[in-house]
């Protein structure tokens, strides 16, 4: 039996705690997550803390590639999400199909709720230079919620707190009562892709190893679709 810990993007917490119970289960192996934004995973990476498997965003991964902290060639592609328009079930969103609906939906709501930048997650920190592109930076300070994460931001919007939230497809996917009414009108969509690879400091790079593999096999699509992710 092996231990192994995952160090993950938050957003990706449902499929991949569920997807990597079941695996060790089956394998016989224990595992430790750790959930967290990109931002504050790096910084424990930064601080010297090191795990078997990591996924992150492909340009995270990438660059711990080049500074040799991975096994070379353990990289994979995991899955795929969006930013997404977060709205509650049951209620019909406004239209945001274009960039000019877009700006009018955010001008008119009274509050939105998003990811605080300060904590570093993808979405948290793109979402602002939407803003400033369309304009309207400081008209949306003030209405702004930002929230620790993009649960917290559906869960604002589920409990009406919001008229609307953007964040993360993956987080939306794991609310109760949140959903996802579609991603940002082009040429403000943006995807992120989450890669996963073995560090080179692992003591169990095989079982390391086969996590991803399970992760990624054919069978996972369908529970990936469900959190909000596509496969990459």
């Amino acid at each position: 039996m092996a231990k192994l810990k995952v160090m993950s993007a938050r957003s990706m917490h449902v499929a991949v705690g569920a997807l990597g119970q079941a695996f060790a289960e089956q394998a016989g192996h224990e595992i430790e997550f750790d959930f967290g934004t990109v931002g504050a995973l790096q910084a424990k990476l930064d601080a010297g803390e090191t795990a078997d498997v990591l996924i992150m965003s492909a340009a995270m991964i990438d660059r711990l590639d080049k500074a040799g902290a991975l096994v070379a060639g353990s990289r994979r592609d995991v899955a795929k999400t969006f930013i997404a328009v977060c709205t509650r079930e049951g209620v019909a969103p406004p239209d945001f199909g274009s960039v000019e609906a877009f700006k009018t939906m955010l001008e008119r709501a009274s509050a939105v709720a998003m990811s605080d930048p300060a904590v570093g997650g993808s979405a948290a920190v793109y979402i602002p230079t939407v803003f400033e592109r369309l304009g309207i930076a400081a008209a949306m300070q003030p209405k702004s919620l930002l929230e620790k994460n993009g649960v917290e931001v559906a869960r604002r919007v589920v409990e009406g707190k919001a008229a609307f939230g953007l964040t993360l497809s993956g987080e939306v996917a794991s609310v109760a009562g949140a959903m996802i009414a579609g991603p940002l009108p082009p040429p403000f969509g943006q995807d992120t892709t989450y890669c996963g690879a073995v560090m080179a400091a692992s003591a169990v790079k095989d079982a390391a190893a086969a996590f991803l593999a399970a992760l990624t096999a054919p069978g996972t699509r369908d529970t990936w679709k469900r959190c909000g992710f596509e496969m990459a």
